[in-house]
Order: structure tokens, then C-alpha cells, then sequence
């Protein structure tokens, strides 16, 4: 059975394995073996201010979560998405996409503008979220710098 939920605290640290499946092994090659610093980042991503996070169960278990918050912009407010991860062995079958689209239903149901997300072009997640209706920002741009010495 499939439930769609906003998810709370408890949600955390599955929320944290399922990320840490997804993104552990290719093409990410993320190394979140400090957990401590993996426990952080979730918390910061999934509890800032206006935060909204949801939660896919299947038969009582979690197998997808999005995490991000609702932002103010002058067009309109949107649901900034953070994290969007489904745990591996749940994917290639269409629960991403189901997710997602459970997400823009609430969201759109909230009476947001839209939903904003940023993602790596060289990754499978940019034809995932170009196959499920989102298209590029032309002129928006990333910038980073490293302080590191």
C-alpha cells in the first residue's frame, strides 16, 4: 500500500540511510561515511525555516523522501527542493516519477507557484526531472568557491 506524508523528525534517520544508499554508490560517489556529518546536512536541508518535507511509504516503509522548504521570491512562492532521493532498490520503476507528481499535486494544492531545484546536468537526475516537465533557467548560474587551504 502507498501513503503519501509530510514527513516529521522521526523520518530523519531513514531518511538519512535511504540518501545515503542513493547517492553512496555511481554516478554520485558521494562519501557519507561520517555519519555525524550526513545526520547535519539532512537536518539542515530538511529543517530550516518554512520547511516542507515529504515521504513516500510502501507497505509502511519509507522508499522516497524530498526535502526543502517554501520560498518567497517576488514571482511568486515556491517550494524549493532541496533533496529528492529514492532508495535504490525501489528505482527504474516508476516511484520517482509517482512521487513526484504527488509532491506538484500538494504543492499546487498549497497554491505555490512552482518548484525550484538545481541538479547536475551530467547526472541521470537531469533527464529525470526534464522527463517529468522541468525545464532549465536559461541564465541562472551556480557559483562556488573553495576557502580551503
Amino acid at each position: 500500500m502507498e501513503e503519501f506524508i509530510i514527513l516529521n523528525e522521526s523520518y530523519l534517520p531513514e531518511v538519512e540511510s535511504i540518501y545515503k544508499r542513493a547517492f553512496g554508490k555511481e554516478p554520485w560517489n558521494d562519501d557519507w561515511s561520517d555519519s555525524a556529518q550526513l545526520s547535519e546536512y539532512i537536518k539542515e536541508v530538511a529543517g530550516g525555516h518554512n520547511s516542507l518535507n515529504y515521504g513516500l511509504l510502501i507497505d509502511g516503509r519509507l522508499v522516497a523522501a524530498a526535502l526543502g522548504s517554501i520560498r518567497h521570491w517576488w514571482e511568486g512562492t515556491n517550494y524549493n527542493l532541496g533533496e529528492l532521493c529514492v532508495d535504490p532498490v525501489y528505482q527504474g520503476q516508476g516511484i520517482g516519477t509517482r512521487f513526484m507528481q504527488l509532491i506538484e499535486d500538494d504543492v499546487r494544492a498549497k497554491g505555490l507557484s512552482g518548484i525550484f531545484l538545481q541538479t547536475d546536468s551530467d547526472k541521470p537526475s537531469y533527464n529525470f526531472y526534464t522527463k517529468n516537465g522541468f525545464g532549465e533557467l536559461g541564465k541562472h548560474v551556480s557559483f562556488y568557491k573553495s576557502v580551503k587551504k
